[in-house]
């Protein structure tokens, strides 16, 4: 084979400087008797026929004899050698991509995009990000609702978030593409049961609310204008306190823990129902087909409403409180009752990890997956919790609330943003360390601390305080 390799390209090259005969010499005298790929040999002899260079290497899609097509050549050739006798091609810059990796993967706040060229790394220190540029500090505290704020969800193009309060209202919020600041956006009132579940259609354009267990209606807002497009109540001995859009933002489901499981449309016209299912939660997985519920069996089923089919995925010894899904739809984030909080691979059906130093009572409490590439995860109870998706201890505690923390989101399309709602009545907005002033020093000298200040561009080291200021 290596010798077939290298006759084709001495053949080839004969070619190309117009050398007929020495090439027919090479074809019929050295590649034939190798009886090896005879069919290739007939192709070979097809290029013969071609009239100049341009001509062969188009037929050839070969790039014509030169450094090029002899490196190629020799990468071919090396795959026929163990390494004992030649190194790999590129081999060290292969070791050193996979050190840069290793180290990256083993950082627990790397929340950036991976740069896989080795130019924008430095070989001569390990690899590590800052606490500093991870959401642990308190960028903003959302003040507007009057009471319990119960569930907090940023939209899937992560420009806006959607609040909702015990005080029978959702607020919209506006984020700030350069501050990242969160702005009051608008107020949609109404719900006299209180906000505890909201859901985003996957185009942003509709908002559902859901209220508490006692609550039989589901309100579909259209965010745009903030009219209300669909009051919906199948009856009133229903308490719809779950939803999940289906991701053509035609349909969605919806249930509650008195035993129904609703299919409908946009103007809450009933597609589809499933009795007896006293439903927790919801999810709708991207096949359009099924639907994920937790139930009040501690466990969740997928449910076809295509064929009527359904299944057991998971199964859990405590009460599913809640539990949310990933972006590829392979993983499931749990809270259970008394547990805490739980990975499952849907996939595997297999439970993955247990997450420590959050314990949970017999109320819902929402996390989420979030950071670049969901490589993290975060909940809450007194306190926010945040976890490397691989590691079971927590990497940050963030504290500032004074209540329980009900929920909280990671915004999609910002890594290093996160929201988190109380029953304190506020939502707190997480971000990276501001340019420290003087209550972030938290009782350190500052004159022993250098900050980097970037300045469009050029990046400044300043001694003390006076200068940061």
């Amino acid at each position: 084979r290596m010798k077939f390799l290298l006759l084709q390209q001495k053949y080839l090259e004969y070619l190309e400087d117009g050398k007929v005969l020495e090439a027919l010499q090479v074809l019929r005298g050295e590649l034939t008797p190798l009886k090896y790929n005879t069919e290739r040999i007939h192709v070979l002899s097809g290029y013969l026929m071609c009239s100049h260079a341009e001509d062969l290497r188009a037929k050839a899609e070969w790039e014509g004899k030169g450094t090029g097509s002899r490196s190629r050549l020799l990468d071919k050739l090396q795959t026929y050698l163990p390494p004992s006798v030649m190194l790999p091609p590129r081999r060290l810059q292969t070791l050193l991509r996979q050190a840069v990796e290793l180290q990256r993967d083993r950082c627990l706040y790397h929340n950036t995009k991976l740069d896989s060229s080795l130019d924008s790394v430095s070989l001569l220190l390990d690899h590590v990000c800052s606490r500093k540029q991870f959401p642990c500090y308190t960028q903003q505290i959302l003040t507007e609702h009057c009471n319990e704020v119960w569930f907090c969800k940023f939209s899937n193009d992560g420009t806006k978030l959607a609040t909702g309060s015990k005080d029978t209202t959702v607020i919209i919020w506006q984020v700030d593409p350069d501050t990242h600041q969160l702005k009051l956006l608008k107020t949609l009132e109404g719900h006299a049961y209180g906000v505890s579940y909201l859901a985003w259609s996957p185009d942003d354009t509709y908002l559902i609310a859901c209220g508490p267990d006692d609550c039989s209606e589901l309100w579909l807002w259209n965010v745009q204008t903030g009219e209300l497009r669909t009051k919906m109540s199948q009856s009133h001995e229903d308490s719809l306190t779950s939803v999940a859009w289906n991701p053509d933002a035609k349909r969605f489901v919806t249930g509650g823990q008195r035993g129904q499981f609703y299919q409908c449309d946009l103007d809450g016209n009933l597609l589809d129902s499933w009795e007896g299912v006293r439903v927790q939660c919801l999810w709708c997985l991207s096949d359009g087909r099924t639907v994920l519920a937790s139930d009040t069996h501690q466990r969740i089923r997928g449910y076809n409403f295509e064929d009527l089919t359904d299944r057991n995925i998971v199964q859990e010894d405590h009460p599913i409180m809640s539990f949310t899904v990933s972006k590829n739809g392979r993983l499931a984030l749990l809270n259970v009752a008394t547990q805490g909080v739980h990975l499952w691979d849907l996939q595997d059906r297999v439970l993955v990890r247990k997450y420590q130093g959050v314990t949970q009572g017999f109320y819902t409490i929402h996390s989420c997956f979030g950071g670049h590439n969901e490589d993290f995860i975060a909940s809450g109870n007194h306190k926010v919790y945040i976890w490397h998706k691989r590691s079971e201890l927590p990497i940050a505690e963030l504290t500032g609330h004074t209540r329980t923390v009900n929920c909280v989101s990671w915004n999609p399309a910002l890594p290093g943003l996160m929201a988190s709602a109380s029953d304190d009545g506020t939502v707190r907005v997480w971000g990276p360390a501001p340019f420290l002033d003087t209550q972030d020093l938290d009782g350190l000298n500052a004159s022993q601390i250098g900050f980097q200040l970037k300045t469009g561009g050029a990046v400044c080291k300043v001694g003390n305080q006076d200068d940061a200021q």
